[in-house]
């Protein structure tokens, strides 16, 4: 186990992996280096004064908002994040890092102000990729061959099968399919991404015989055709492997139950959710805002934002609505805490009951060696944008 400057841990998975040499095949991005970078106090000064000089275009010694919009990019590249938008973990610490600059500040930073807010950015990411960590995963076919030999396959791709086909499904329809279902874990990268369907999944399906692939398969023969096309995969994935970068979460309502077992930290919350809640005169607020203060009291919940994870909102849409959420009527400040309070419980235990696991795969198209402005970071091969 290897730890570098700015927080990479690299575990070496069996295998040499496609470019011989014993390439490391998994990275995970979970903040230590950042932290032990902050808390050099004399290091960090000089890093943050550098970068500085490094960003300041002009040379005013200011940094306007047009200048720090590709800082924030380069804080994700050189971590390892996927690109904005790929990632609901990734886009969410992307959105506090531009929030932490610009507290809505249209006449730029000053270096002073730069390197505080770079500490706070820095900690904030840290402490984001301690609780969620991100896995960079580096797939080259190597982990897909041994599924196919493996006893896992007939199985899988048995179930696989009953799920997608049908009376009028061809046996292309059926392939296509069935390497969207399979994961990482099975080592096959996101299939419905673009490139992979252009540069891999298609180049190994015209291997088939195409009047075959028109047909309607029985089991035995979908099974025997499914591990020839991943069995070219791999071989495509071992010529040109891929970068995936990779998340996973349990929400179990273990989150929601520390913070409220947790009083003095559970009232601080929601005295400051309630300040930022635009109330009446009689300092009353409709019960429609107890949507969007949930939304704000979700990291220390440790649930997803809304409209993050759909089987999650499903779990607070009941709550809320058991809560009368919509009725349009308007409450006072304790009778809102109280119902922020009782929907959080409601979550929890529907949670602990039925716990949700969610995991996001998303192919990195952007070299994660290329130079950053902001923090190098180690070299890892990835495919060629489009």
């Amino acid at each position: 186990m290897e730890r570098s400057w700015f927080g990479w841990r690299k575990a070496r998975k069996g295998g040499t992996g496609a470019g011989g040499g014993g390439a490391e095949k998994e990275v995970v991005v979970d903040g230590q280096g950042i932290r032990e970078l902050v808390e050099d106090r004399e290091a960090f000064g000089m890093f943050a004064d550098t970068k500085f000089t490094q960003l300041d275009a002009d040379g005013d010694g200011r940094l306007s908002v047009r200048e720090l919009q590709p800082a924030v990019a380069d804080i994700g590249a050189a971590l390892g994040l996927p690109a904005q938008g790929s990632s609901p973990n990734a886009d969410h610490i992307y959105s506090e890092a531009m929030s932490e600059l610009t507290h809505g500040n249209q006449e730029g930073v000053s270096r002073a102000e730069f390197q505080e807010v770079l500490s706070d950015i820095l900690l904030g990411m840290a402490a984001g990729l301690k609780k969620d960590p991100i896995v960079i995963l580096r797939i080259d076919g190597e982990d897909l061959r041994d599924f196919v030999s493996s006893p896992r396959y007939e199985p899988a791709a048995a179930a696989i099968f009953a799920q997608v086909a049908s009376e009028d499904a061809s046996l292309r329809q059926c392939l296509l399919a069935a390497v969207e279902q399979l994961r990482v874990d099975h080592g096959m990268p996101p299939a419905a991404d673009p490139w992979i369907v252009d540069n891999v999944v298609d180049p190994a399906l015209q291997r088939l015989s195409g009047d075959e692939l028109e047909q309607k398969a029985s089991k035995e023969f979908f099974l025997e055709q499914l591990k020839k096309l991943l069995g070219d995969v791999a071989e495509r994935l071992q010529e040109q492997p891929v970068i995936v970068a990779h998340t996973e979460n349990t929400f179990d309502g273990n989150g929601v139950r520390r913070l409220l077992a947790n009083k003095f930290e559970l009232d601080k919350l929601l005295d400051s959710v309630w300040r930022d809640v635009p109330t009446g005169h009689e300092k009353k607020v409709s019960k429609e805002h107890l949507r969007v203060a949930l939304d704000k009291m979700a990291d220390a919940a440790s649930l997803p934002l809304h409209g993050a994870v759909s089987q999650v909102d499903a779990v607070v849409n009941e709550a809320l609505k058991k809560a009368n959420a919509d009725d349009g009527k308007e409450v006072d400040e304790a009778e809102f805490k109280k119902l922020l309070t009782e929907i959080l419980g409601a979550v929890m235990l529907q949670l602990k009951g039925e716990p949700i696991f969610f995991s996001t795969s998303t192919v990195v198209h952007e070299p994660l060696s290329s130079s950053s402005a902001l923090l190098s970071s180690p070299v890892v091969a990835a495919p060629p944008s489009q």
